[in-house]
């Protein structure tokens, strides 16, 4: 079997998953919420967990982890956003992002442990 570069597996993996994100992104994304990059965050965390918690090999998780996983999702742009609503003075909705992002987050990870164990 060919052995592949870690390098292009991470450089392939990463093309793919920033184009996901714009696709995302741009079909659930609102002026009023960064709903966009929740939607990515949460979703990249269940995907990166199920992958982990399935037992899948360290080649494939370069791939998919490091690489889909690591451009699909996105904590700066969490953190800008979330700053920028709170400086414009919408404190709610910042608080609001950062608790949707860490709860998503945390509830897409316990799912996708659930789903596991209970498939396996």
């Amino acid at each position: 079997m060919m052995e592949v570069d870690p390098a292009h597996l991470v450089g392939t993996g990463g093309a793919i998953g920033a184009l996901l994100r714009q696709y995302v992104s741009r079909a659930v994304d609102s002026e009023s919420f960064p709903l966009g990059t929740l939607t990515v965050n949460v979703l990249g965390t269940f995907l990166l967990g199920f992958a982990t918690f399935l037992g899948t090999d360290s080649t494939a998780l370069l791939l998919l982890g490091t690489g889909v996983c690591g451009s699909f999702t996105t904590f700066s742009s969490f953190s800008v956003q979330t700053v920028r609503l709170w400086e414009t003075g919408d404190r709610l909705r910042a608080v609001g992002n950062a608790g949707a992002n860490l709860l998503g987050a945390g509830l897409a990870l316990g799912i996708a442990w659930a789903l596991v164990w209970v498939l396996g």
